[in-house]
């Protein structure tokens, strides 16, 4: 796919951008054109992909928020407001794994911290710049879900719950803002190669009581690939949606064919 100044003259932010699937899909975004907003918690992290995205060329902008607060993300709204005229591309990427235990066994504070930033970081964040896409008449919102949220996966019913939301608010606000003009999708990745699925495996077998390795191969096992996937291929399906401008309230599974229907 030549991406190459596709996105020229579109800005777009990324939540959790720092680092891992959501720097990747910050570059992939500024390497086809676009300036490009990144914000996550901490500014570290942030920093090193900003240079990243200058050392590329790119119109980029980091800031510092918290997704689940609602007056970090108005802040974050006006700052990249100040910085570019509109943000007509989202990528709600933002998210955290939560903890590996069976339902019984999970706190109460421990369910809340991953439905904060899983759902309703995506809710604060499509809120937020929403009303700008909707007075143009034009827009993209892509949520990073997960193929988590559509089949079962024993001792992480936070994360999958959360994920399920994420697709279910993205077929319905797809319905509310389409005949503006506003197209909103998900992106449900498999299993990606990398620290964060590394910690995923350590958990499953710490809870399990297997080896690291046999948590990974009995995950990847479920797809028909029978492979962690690499994030690149996820950046290549954000810049697809992006393309295909008749897409809008679907579900793009980028699984390995760990969903088959």
């Amino acid at each position: 796919m030549n991406t190459a100044n596709s996105l020229k003259g579109r800005a777009a932010l990324v939540t959790g951008g720092g680092q891992g699937l959501g720097r990747a899909i910050a570059l992939g975004l500024g390497d086809a054109g676009a300036s490009v907003a990144i914000c996550g918690r901490s500014f570290d992290p942030l920093r090193a992909t900003l240079d990243d995205l200058h050392r590329r060329n790119v119109d980029a902008m980091a800031v510092t928020c918290d997704v689940s607060n609602p007056e970090d993300v108005d802040r974050m709204r006006r700052e990249l407001e100040a910085w570019h005229d509109s943000i007509s591309i989202l990528v709600n990427n933002a998210g955290i794994p939560g903890p590996t235990a069976n339902l019984v066994e999970l706190e109460p504070d421990d369910w809340d911290a991953v439905m904060a930033t899983n759902v309703r970081g995506v809710y604060l964040c499509c809120r937020a710049f929403l009303p700008a896409m909707l007075e143009r008449h034009d827009g993209d919102i892509i949520n990073i879900a997960s193929v988590s949220g559509k089949r079962p996966l024993p001792r992480r019913t936070p994360y999958c719950a959360s994920k399920m939301a994420v697709i279910g608010l993205t077929t319905t606000l797809a319905m509310e803002v389409g005949p503006a003009g506003v197209r909103v999708n998900t992106v449900s990745p498999g299993p990606l190669r990398g620290d964060r699925m590394t910690g995923v495996f350590q958990r499953d077998a710490a809870a399990s009581g297997t080896t690291v390795e046999e948590a990974e191969r009995r995950f990847v096992s479920r797809g028909a690939l029978g492979r962690l996937l690499e994030e690149e291929e996820i950046v290549d399906s954000v810049l697809a949606v992006l393309a295909m401008r008749g897409l809008t309230g679907a579900d793009l599974d980028i699984s390995g064919g760990m969903v088959a229907r």
